[in-house]
């Protein structure tokens, strides 16, 4: 949970689920946070201010716990970092209504399952996120941690990914023709 740090991450995208499980399991990563489904749902003002300052607010449900974030604008770089303000919320449909109530809308949602994983003592975070659209890594952490992860795994900085779930929902649902707004299983 943060409260207050940068967040720096980047996202790889997982062509074949079993063989990168596989790899992080032989250089040493161990499931730290086991797989469950999220459900998540960014808020913006009708005019999408929010959005045109580079900012996010988001409520996600976790395996039936909210967690509230806010991000603020990304730096520029090979990787995705900003500012990240994260809470747990006692009851999710309550914030909800009180975004709602102070003019704030769903303008898109998402779902996934997570798996965490970590190694050892180590900083970083490895989330392996199974999405509507396919599979992602997300490494967070300190940019050489990433950089060095990254290539144990087999990226290269040609393999990262900046851009949001809803950026790379964007793309796909351009390329697909789909109708949904959102990016959820069906």
């Amino acid at each position: 949970m943060s409260t207050g740090a940068n967040e720096t991450e980047i996202k790889l995208r997982v062509d074949d689920p079993d063989e990168i499980v596989n790899r992080l399991d032989a250089l040493g990563f161990t499931v730290a946070k086991a797989r469950l489904f999220e459900s998540n749902t960014i808020y913006d003002s009708p005019d999408l201010a929010l959005k045109r300052r580079g900012h996010l607010l988001r409520l996600r449900d976790a395996g039936g716990r909210a967690v509230l974030t806010f991000k603020g604008v990304s730096s520029p770089g090979k990787h995705k970092s900003r500012e990240e303000l994260e809470t747990v919320i006692e009851h999710g449909p309550t914030a909800a209504l009180i975004f709602e109530r102070l003019g704030f809308q769903p303008v898109f949602r998402y779902e996934k399952y997570r798996t965490e994983y970590s190694r050892g003592a180590e900083q970083g975070v490895v989330t392996v996120d199974e999405t509507p659209i396919g599979w992602f890594l997300e490494l967070e952490g300190e940019p050489e941690w990433i950089d060095t992860v990254a290539g144990e795994l087999g990226y290269t900085e040609g393999d990262y990914v900046t851009v949001s779930y809803a950026s790379l929902y964007a793309s796909y649902r351009e390329i697909e023709k789909l109708s949904s707004s959102n990016m959820v299983f069906q």
